[in-house]
């Protein structure tokens, strides 16, 4: 008998022993999944439903170079990168010899920052989430970074914390905060030293880079992470798989956080939550992966220039029409501004922020938190393009028919088909055309019942 029952208690002790091997093994039912610091795994992070709704959003690009304000803001790495003729009689024509580009610093001033200002601006812009340089490839740093001494907003110029201070301006507005980081900087020590051992050394990237990437995510909490500055070295140079699965494993924004596709030389277009692919990226047909196009008001620069020309900048139509395409091919929008050096944003760029603001706020139904239709655009002289929600297709027109009868290719009506224009009461009469899609008749041009006068959104349900 004692026999017996020390055989069962040895098996249920080995039963026990299996049991609790298979569950340390396998994680608990509805624990957080642990991503590990390879693409394979990072890539299969859902996106955070948020970024997708958003679909607009503003860039600001503001630094040293804010300060020459001249080229664009790779003013230095044209001077002294490259030596450009152009930007050598620049500099002697307009500032003593000797001077230096760290002789800017402290022009940087932000006298006129006001950030409860910027961020009431982008609220009526429409825009959704805001993205600040924090750091561009000059290496100064737009808040106090503990590894950018004499070379950031609290020591030196405004004596300010910019990032902060815009942060907590606009989150007091529920409007979403990405913050832009460039891994390089162009003459840091460390990293010539690095590209000089032909990046098999990571003395750069283990005492700046990825201590400010911390630093910021730590302090600032961002929505977003825009990394630039990859181009010149592998993902392996830059660490960048192991501080993604910090970030979406154990960060303080692990659930939110969202980031971009410049993570080496060897990522864009490939790796991210969203791809940026290139500036001012156009895919041209539906991509099967989040995507972003981020452009600039001013055609020549993301940095503010003292010598921009009215000819240089997009005009509301210009705008308006790129952030509809962008958003019938399932992107995101994200309109760069550029301050002065002072922290003014020129009157020009509010004007045509207000004015997408305003046609949003008209037609920002079949914008935010759309999604792409089964057609994108209907390839014929009116240019519309479509963008859906749920049950409801909208048809944006870009181009009013000369006759005001808009011909849509696409639809398919039922029995129980309406139209009606957003922004305008009643609803619109239409026929079925007697090859494919439907005939509608447009209210004239000159009605004052309009409230936008370009790129006009027809609201259609019930249709297939």
């Amino acid at each position: 008998m004692r026999l017996w029952v020390l055989g069962v208690t040895v098996f249920l002790l080995f039963v026990l022993e299996v049991a609790s091997s298979t569950l340390t093994a396998r994680p608990r039912l509805g624990a957080p999944r642990r991503y590990t610091p390879d693409w394979r795994s990072l890539d299969a992070r859902p996106l955070p439903g948020w970024y997708d709704e958003a679909k607009f959003g503003i860039f600001v690009h503001w630094g040293v170079f804010s300060v020459p304000a001249w080229g664009s803001e790779w003013f230095w790495w044209h001077w002294k990168g490259e030596a450009r003729p152009q930007y050598e009689m620049f500099m002697r024509n307009n500032y003593p010899p000797g001077f230096s580009y760290a002789d800017f610093g402290p022009q940087f001033t932000a006298t006129f920052f006001e950030p409860s200002n910027w961020a009431d601006l982008f609220v009526a812009a429409g825009a959704r989430y805001v993205v600040l340089t924090t750091k561009h490839h000059e290496g100064f740093t737009n808040w106090p970074s503990p590894v950018s001494w004499n070379w950031n907003s609290q020591d030196l110029g405004p004596h300010r914390d910019l990032v902060g201070e815009l942060g907590t301006a606009l989150r007091k507005r529920n409007i979403h905060y990405g913050l832009y980081h460039s891994l390089l900087e162009w003459f840091h020590p460390l990293y010539l030293l690095d590209k000089k051992n032909g990046f098999k050394t990571q003395n750069f990237v283990n005492a700046k880079t990825m201590p400010e990437l911390y630093d910021l995510v730590n302090r600032y909490k961002p929505d977003l992470i825009w990394s630039d500055g990859e181009w010149e070295c592998p993902d392996t140079y830059w660490n960048s798989t192991h501080f993604l699965a910090w970030l979406y494993n154990d960060s303080p924004v692990k659930d939110q956080v969202v980031v971009n596709d410049r993570w080496g030389q060897n990522t864009s277009c490939l790796h991210g939550d969203f791809y940026n692919c290139q500036d001012k990226y156009k895919p041209g047909t539906l991509p099967h992966h989040k995507w972003e196009m981020c452009t600039s008001i001013d055609r020549l620069s993301w940095g503010y220039r003292r010598n921009m020309a009215i000819a240089d900048v997009m005009s509301e139509k210009e705008i308006i029409s790129e952030l509809v395409q962008t958003v019938s091919y399932g992107g995101n929008f994200l309109l760069n501004v550029g301050p002065t050096k002072d922290g003014i944003i020129v009157p020009i760029f509010q004007e045509r922020l207000i004015a997408v603001g305003k046609w949003l706020s008209i037609n920002g139904e079949a914008i935010y938190a759309s999604k792409p239709w089964r057609v994108q655009s209907d390839k014929n002289t009116t240019s519309v393009w479509y963008t859906s929600k749920s049950l409801t297709v909208y048809a944006i027109l870009l181009q009013w028919p000369t006759n005001g009868v808009l011909y849509l290719a696409s639809p398919n009506t039922t029995s129980t088909t309406k139209v009606m224009m957003l922004g305008v009461k009643d609803d619109l009469k239409w026929s079925r055309d007697p090859v494919q899609g439907l005939l509608v008749s447009l209210p004239p041009l000159s009605s004052s019942s309009f409230s936008v006068n370009f790129a006009w959104t027809l609201k259609l349900t019930g249709v297939q």
